[in-house]
């Protein structure tokens, strides 16, 4: 089978190509495992924080991609959940131990043996993957398997994030970055709290173009100050200033939620603008999302295909995986970067 293969860390740049074209064997599942034949694998900005080691995988070679769409090709003998040839989605969740107080409470994604697609077990950035059934979820008819591979990551934390803000009808969203996450938390904002203005923030005015397109009440650059205070903000950038700023235009207990695994140590300079009495008294909260749960995947599938949310993507075919994820770092988005693989 054709992969993609992450055999060493580093900086992404256009110097270098970090991820390897190779031809590996097709793996055989066993027990309840899946073998799934992929179809699409989006590209992901965690994928960035693997291969420049602020997440690393747990060993090298490593197959990326944890956004992945495909058909179950074989099944291992006691797997009976699914049948072979149904279209299935995988995310980031691959296995937790499934006995700890985490994992018994639904909150498997804070169990210590959580592993992850892509980082811990090898993804999608293949022909071929095997998966735990138990990590596998149906597809919905009404996207296409490209559309549908952002929904795994990029959408299911992004219906995390916007849960964990307890925003209620009538009150103000923020979104600071808008990217492959934040513009569809901005249509399931409009669904869910059609009398809630949503307030994106972004760096380039191409995204806060396409925010205005896809229903924003009002769009800016990070440091402009919105038509009124915020009761909720998303972040989903990888940098500090968008935080300082962001609580900034909080109301009073008002909640930021950080949807981010990392922020980069070159703009820590930010945080020393941050003010107590100014950005964080009068009870203003900061969350953090750590990864999804299983149960946000399957719930956040069935919601989009509800509201036929339509996200936006770009396509490109396996081999150009680096190209992808250069653009992403690079900044050149609207919508999800989606690898095109079978």
């Amino acid at each position: 089978m054709r992969a993609m293969v992450l055999r060493r860390l580093g900086e992404v740049n256009a110097d270098r190509e970090l991820i390897e074209f190779a031809r590996l064997p097709v793996p055989e599942p066993v027990e309840r495992e899946l073998l799934i034949m992929v179809s699409a694998c989006g590209v992901c900005h965690t994928e960035l924080d693997e291969i420049e080691g602020r997440t690393p995988p747990r060993h090298l070679p490593v197959i990326l991609g944890h956004q992945v769409v495909g058909r179950i090709e074989k099944m291992g003998v006691e797997a009976g959940t699914f049948h072979t040839g149904d279209r299935v989605g995988v995310g980031w969740f691959y296995s937790s131990c499934g006995q700890c107080r985490y994992c018994l409470d639904g909150n498997e994604n804070l169990c210590p043996e959580f592993r992850a697609t892509g980082r811990d077990a090898n993804g999608g950035y293949a022909d071929y993957m095997l998966i735990p059934e138990s990590s596998v979820f149906p597809i919905p008819d009404v996207f296409t398997d490209t559309q549908a591979a952002p929904l795994l990551c990029a959408g299911a934390i992004g219906y995390r994030s916007l849960r964990l803000c307890n925003l209620r009808e009538g009150q103000s969203l923020g979104l600071t970055g808008f990217g492959a996450s934040a513009h569809l938390v901005l249509q399931m904002a409009l669904h869910r709290f059609p009398n809630s203005p949503v307030y994106v923030f972004a760096r380039s005015e191409r995204e806060r173009q396409f925010a205005l397109e896809l229903g924003a009440t009002w769009s800016g650059d990070t440091e402009e100050k919105p038509p009124d205070g915020l009761d909720a903000i998303i972040d989903t950038t990888p940098v500090w200033k968008p935080i300082v700023e962001a609580l900034k235009n909080l109301h009073p207990g008002g909640r930021l939620v950080i949807n981010a695994i990392r922020k980069e140590k070159s703009d820590l300079k930010y945080l020393l603008n941050l003010n107590y009495a100014r950005h964080l008294w009068m009870e203003k909260e900061i969350k953090s999302v750590a990864n999804v749960c299983r149960n946000d995947i399957s719930e956040f599938l069935q919601l989009a295909a509800q509201i036929q949310l339509q996200p936006e993507v770009e396509e490109f075919p396996l081999e150009a995986a680096n190209q992808a994820l250069l653009e992403l770092k690079s900044r050149r988005i609207r919508g999800a970067k989606v690898l095109k693989i079978a």
